[in-house]
């Protein structure tokens, strides 16, 4: 199988088409992510194709001495910040938090669990909306996205180490929040 660098190169050369291949492989952990930051499933949809179109368009800005994963990563994180900046609307309305991933109910699933579970993610989307940015953002590519240290702070733009801080200052804040409810 091609790398990414490889597919972006030939998308580049106008091999277009092989784009979908990256769609493919990422869509579901950019959902994941926005998602957790967003809370509605449809904003988060439209930050993630938002996401793809940016990089579709800018496709021969891409340099193959980065990876395909970062640029990415750092298009959607600035995306969703800029996208959650511009929400005028109140969260009193009703929150569409279903993720694809973790609160489907499956067939053996019952549906205790499935509200339990689904009101936990709910809460813990609340506590992270009250750490500061970097931290809450961190931590949210940490475990929505998967995204490894070294991949935090290159979407990030800051040290492996800050990366790393960023997270385990979070889940500090995390914590205490969560002891003090």
């Amino acid at each position: 199988m091609s790398s990414d660098r490889d597919i972006m190169k030939r998308v580049q050369s106008g091999e277009t088409r092989l784009f979908t291949l990256l769609v493919n492989k990422y869509h579901e952990r950019l959902m994941r992510f926005a998602l957790s930051k967003l809370q509605i499933e449809s904003d988060a949809e439209d930050v993630v194709q938002e996401a793809f179109l940016a990089a579709y368009h800018a496709r021969q800005s891409y340099s193959p001495e980065f990876e395909f994963s970062t640029w990415i990563w750092t298009i959607a994180l600035n995306l969703t910040r800029k996208f959650r900046k511009k929400q005028t609307q109140e969260r009193t309305r009703q929150v569409e938090y279903v993720s694809r991933a973790n609160l489907t109910i499956e067939n053996n699933a019952k549906p205790e669990q499935f509200l339990l579970d689904r009101e936990q993610s709910a809460q813990i989307t609340v506590w992270l909306d009250q750490l500061p940015e970097p931290q809450s953002d961190a931590i949210r590519l940490r475990f929505f996205g998967e995204l490894s240290y070294q991949e935090i702070a290159l979407a990030m733009d800051c040290s492996i180490s800050g990366a790393k801080r960023r997270v385990k200052l979070g889940l500090m804040k995390l914590s205490e929040i969560a002891a003090s409810q």
